[in-house]
Order: C-alpha cells, then structure tokens, then sequence
C-alpha cells in the first residue's frame, strides 16, 4: 500500500489551496493512503474527507518544538512513501528531511532542501513571464508523478453541513466576509457599510468570519444600511461556511481565505483586492469570479506580497478610491429566482 503524506502548516488559506494536490493524487493513485499535515486549527478542513486517509496535527503553539519531534518520530514509524512538503521554512523542511520517507520533494528554498530526494525551483512566474497561480507553483512538487494539469482546491462539506445552512437560503441571499488579518487587505468598514445600501432589499446578507470578525460584523450590522443583514460571524464552522457560500448569489470577499473557500466549492466570487495584487498568484478560481480593484493606476500598489497593519502613505487609496459600481455590477448580470 503506497503512503504518501502532504505537508502544509500554514494558514487556512493556503491550506484551502494545497487541497489541489490531494485532488490529483488521488485520481493517479486511487488506492494510495493519504495523510495530510496541518497546524492544530485547520483540520476541521478535512472533516469527512473521502481522499484523506488521516490528518496529522502540529500543535504549534504549545510546545511547538516538542510536539515536532513527536510528529517526527510518527511519520519515521509510518514509513511514507513520498513526503511532499509545501512550505519553505526550516520545522517542516525538518521533519521532511528526517522522515525516512522513500522520497521526500520540497521546494528549493527550504533551508533543508539539500536533504530532499527531489528539490522543485520555487517560482513566481512560468513561461514568458506568466504568473503563476500558487495552485500550479504547489502543481510542481508533484508533476513527475502526476502529469502537467495543476488541480483546483476542493472542500467536501457534509450533508449535516448543508443542513444546518438550508435555514438561512430560503431567499436568495449575498454572502460578505468583511475581515482580513491585515489592515492593507481590508477593505474599509465604511465601504462595505456604502456598499450594502445599495443592495436591493429583497437580497438577504450573510456577515461571514470567524469569532474575532463578530466586533467588525456588528457595526455593520449596528449602521442599520440593510433591513436584512445576518451576522453569522463565529457561528459556522470553515465547512458550513463552505456550504452557505456554494448557495450565495454571490459571495463579496477580501484578498483572504474565505475567497479560497469560495473557490473550493466552485461558488460565485467577487474579490476585492486593496493592497495586494492577483498578479501574486492568489486569485480566485470559481468558474464565476470578478475582481475589483482601483481603476487607477497607484505607483504605490502593490505594496508588498502581503498585507500590511497600516497603508504606508497615510491615504489607503487603493481601497478608498473602489466605486459601489464596481461592486455592484457583476451581481446585476446574475440570473437568480426571487
């Protein structure tokens, strides 16, 4: 029986977007035994999963460095067959490396790369200067044993999962996920708050996040610009939320995981993108899937690959000068039943 586990302790987001591999070895390896890696948090991702074979946890933030070499000593006694490891930072590149895997593939930016079986040149751009999706960077851990074809990200929301969400889609409904981690990749509270009063009343709005968005979602709510405006933030889980964007005439994110999330359930997505840029390789991957960004061109955008806790020049132009028009006009080309 093959073995092959997948390793990626990032963020949510990025761990949305590594579920591509897990897609395309599972349909060139049906029967192997796959295992996947996450921070402690993030495995609720995979709940139910029928590709996954078992999830690994690292507990990151209690005894990071212990809890690692406990890992280390299961993947050794589990005798992997391939280890591929997505990220580019020395603990993951560690345990990649001292696993005792048959083969063990990496990213040549990992400082432990040098011990790697195979060790993939990490880039940006492909061919010509095309950017690269992160979906078909992580694409090339595994080409030699797949084929040319990166796969997109899939989520498997349950049936109790679709369940507890039909209650809230018996009108058609927009879903907002407001929030971001950083300030830059934001966009402003008084913008969404513009924004909603101009969505037609007979849309019901989902306030999406998790429990720390709940404080940003009711000032939405307290601003009274929607008659009605749900704040769900902190009460669904990732798969739920999952499950109620797969149903939304259109889900209305940030350059963040819920746009990955979207994505990972083909769902109608429109993002909204400050700071950053889709030229990073971040973008939204739905079949329907709008970015909006300032018109203009800004000498100071991007202003860096990630976001940042405050806009460097003062003004935040790149978010402030984005029109309710450009927000509005892709929901007015959706075909919906009232």
């Amino acid at each position: 029986m093959q073995r092959i586990l997948i390793i990626q302790t990032a963020f949510i987001g990025d761990v949305v977007l590594a579920t591509g591999l897990l897609e395309k070895l599972h349909q060139h390896y049906p029967t192997a035994e796959i295992d996947f890696l996450v921070r402690k948090g993030n495995e609720s991702l995979f709940y139910q999963h029928p590709f996954l074979h078992e999830v690994l946890i690292w507990h990151k933030k209690e005894n990071k460095y212990k809890h690692l070499f406990q890992l280390l000593k299961r993947i050794i006694n589990t005798r992997y067959d391939q280890v591929i490891n997505l990220q580019r930072y020395g603990a993951t590149g560690f345990i990649t490396a001292f696993s005792k895997a048959k083969e063990t593939i990496g990213f040549d930016k990992n400082p432990f790369s040098f011990l790697f079986s195979q060790k993939i040149k990490h880039v940006f751009s492909g061919n010509e200067g095309k950017v690269l999706h992160e979906i078909e960077r992580n694409h090339l851990l595994i080409k030699a044993m797949t084929d040319d074809q990166a796969a997109k990200p899939k989520l498997y929301p349950s049936e109790e999962d679709f369940a507890f969400v039909k209650p809230y889609q018996t009108t058609p409904y927009l879903c907002i996920a407001p929030a971001s981690v950083w300030f830059t990749k934001q966009f402003p509270t008084n913008k969404w708050i513009n924004f909603i009063k101009q969505v037609p009343e007979h849309f019901n709005i989902f306030l999406i996040g998790g429990p720390t968005d709940t404080p940003l979602c009711n000032e939405i709510i307290t601003s009274k610009a929607h008659p009605n405006v749900v704040n769900l933030a902190g009460k669904l889980n990732f798969l739920q939320s999952a499950a109620l964007q797969k149903g939304a005439i259109m889900n209305y994110v940030n350059d963040s995981a819920p746009m990955h999330f979207a994505s990972s359930v083909n769902a109608p997505v429109t993002a909204v993108y400050c700071s950053t840029i889709v030229g990073f390789g971040y973008g939204p991957l739905s079949d329907k899937s709008f970015v909006v960004e300032i018109e203009e061109r800004l000498s100071c955008r991007p202003c860096g690959l990630h976001g940042k806790k405050a806009c460097p020049l003062g003004h935040f132009d790149c978010a402030n000068k984005i029109t309710n028009e450009q927000l509005l006009k892709e929901l007015g080309s959706m075909k919906y039943e009232i």
